[in-house]
């Protein structure tokens, strides 16, 4: 992967702001084999990080070691660890480069509010309760440093094009530092807690070794939490399969599943819902029309007008995905988008007939990307619209079939990003021609715009 230029230039100012801060141990009075125990407890604990395939940091070695040591001292600690922890993505000397100097910076920033208020003082006395003022400010010190940080690079490479479903791109800048601060805050402050008891118990009578037993109930948890990371690696890794077998089962609509899911994604950033949500919404479309696994592949590829009994086997599709679904937990609202993603405003779709407000957000959303991408991509039954037709049929049919929210928000999301699928359904040319183009409120599919007429 090539990194610009200046996001190079940007992790060079990072790390030279950690030599910085490391620069006054010579002239500090530093208990090295302190220095060193952590140095090594932080870098074993990286180290069974990857084994686990758990991707995170143990912060309560780092903050323990800002409440104990001199912030240049503390800034040493996880220098080892990140420098030497295995790394999977290219170029993997200037991404350990970067957490290093990035958790450097941010421990001895930690460690300087929590002795400039005095914190030291009161860890050294064993006084939890006056502790706990400092040390949460030091926290948040922290925190905000790998914020700002972390939003830094993101800013850095506004303009380029969005990236694939599913993979990281690069960010605006005014979404650059958008939830990360409260996103870190919960778990780092937890990690906090066992921070502070940590160094607590190390000036206590109990010595080093008591302080290290806190770390037990901590790499259970952590071990769980990687444990659960696990499962929705698997689960993500089940919803690919699902979606590779529509895709083959369905040559047409071939990619269709991950552009639904591009799409409802970017309605979801535009009515700034958070990015949890946004993740949720994006697994609702590409998982929209998994139910297609149920019908058979004559009616999927069917070129002309379907019969009433035909139409009712394909409107069988939101159930069968359902029930596809339904047991995968943290899938939460994208099981009823998946469900009643056909249902119509003005409660003509299938296949409960909902009205309004009845049908959920999430459906609503996806509804809209479905039948977006429906008329902008080739099919057996009708030839791709431009994006600005596509859009102007949304509106027409918008309060009567489509919710005029969802419609306005696509709408302002494509005329800043404009429209750039990862996957093309005119990779593969179909196999036979395709006949005239129909009217599109009148088309005979059931992802058609418009009211139906079999």
């Amino acid at each position: 992967m090539e990194v610009p230029a200046r996001a190079r230039a940007y992790v060079s100012c990072v790390v030279v702001g950690a030599l910085i801060c490391v620069l006054p141990l010579p002239t500090v009075r530093t208990p090295w084999w302190a220095v060193l125990l952590f140095a090594v407890l932080y870098g074993g604990c990286e180290q069974v990080a990857a084994r686990w395939r758990f991707a995170g940091t143990f912060y309560p070695v780092l903050l323990a070691a800002a409440f104990l040591l001199p912030p240049s001292a503390a800034a040493l600690v996880p220098l080892p660890g990140a420098l030497l922890s295995p790394v999977e993505q290219r170029p993997r000397w200037l991404r350990r480069l970067w957490r290093a100097a990035q958790l450097s910076v941010a421990v001895w920033v930690a460690a300087r509010v929590h002795g400039a208020l005095g914190g030291r003082d009161a860890v050294g006395a064993c006084d939890v309760p006056f502790a706990l003022g400092p040390a949460g400010a030091a926290v948040l010190a922290f925190c905000l440093v790998l914020s700002v940080l972390d939003g830094g690079i993101r800013a850095l490479a506004v303009g380029a094009p969005p990236a694939p479903s599913g993979q990281r791109g690069r960010v605006p800048v005014r979404r650059a530092w958008r939830g990360l601060f409260p996103r870190l805050l919960a778990p780092i402050a937890v990690h906090g807690l066992a921070g502070l008891m940590m160094a607590v118990l190390w000036r206590s009578p109990y010595g080093p070794v008591a302080a290290l037993l806190v770390m037990l109930p901590m790499c259970v948890s952590w071990w769980a939490f990687a444990q659960y990371h696990r499962e929705r690696g698997a689960h993500r890794a089940t919803i690919r399969a699902l979606v590779q077998a529509v895709d083959i089962k369905d040559g047409y609509t071939r990619g269709h599943s991950e552009r639904v899911g591009q799409a409802s994604m970017m309605i979801a950033r535009e009515l700034g819902m958070p990015d949890e949500r946004v993740e949720v919404l994006r697994f609702a479309g590409i998982l929209h029309d998994v139910g297609k696994l149920g019908v058979p592949t004559r009616l999927l590829r069917k070129d002309g007008p379907l019969t009433p009994e035909e139409r009712r086997v394909i409107e069988l599709h939101p159930e069968y995905g359902h029930e596809m679904v339904r047991g995968i937990c943290f899938l939460g609202e994208a099981r009823a988008a998946v469900l009643h993603h056909h249902e119509r405003l003005d409660g003509s779709g299938y296949p409960y007939g909902l009205r309004g407000s009845q049908i959920p957000e999430s459906a609503r959303v996806v509804a809209v990307a479905d039948a977006f991408d429906a008329m902008t991509s080739t099919r057996c039954y009708s030839r791709a619209r431009p994006v600005d037709v596509a859009l102007r049929e949304l509106e027409r049919c918008a309060g009567a079939q489509f919710d005029p929210l969802m419609v306005r928000a696509l709408v302002r999301a494509l005329s800043r990003h404009g429209w750039h699928p990862a996957v093309t359904a005119d990779d593969v040319p179909p196999p036979r021609p395709l006949p005239p183009d129909p009217p599109v409120s009148s088309r005979t599919h059931p992802d058609s715009v418009g009211r139906s007429t079999p």
